[in-house]
């Protein structure tokens, strides 16, 4: 994602029967425009395989604030996460 911030002061209007039409531009001005960029880094994020998790068997038992899920492994090679 990237987040642009535009000075927009060089184009305020002359009058309201200008409302369309910018300013001209100076030397200052031309100077005191900027555009900056900005990269947002996304969180890093764990990643593990499947394969990894089951070790060779269709079913895992996953134990979270005393509750009990389900990961199984479908015949069409599918994840069904139940509780």
């Amino acid at each position: 994602m990237r987040i642009v911030i535009i000075n927009f002061a060089p184009f305020l209007m002359r009058s309201q029967a200008m409302l369309t039409q910018p300013l001209p531009l100076n030397e200052d001005a031309l100077r005191r425009r900027r555009v900056i960029s900005l990269k947002v880094a996304a969180p890093s994020v764990r990643r593990t395989s499947s394969q990894s998790l089951l070790e060779g068997s269709r079913e895992l038992v996953i134990e979270h604030e005393g509750n009990e899920y389900h990961l199984r492994l479908t015949r069409n090679d599918k994840l069904i996460l139940t509780k």
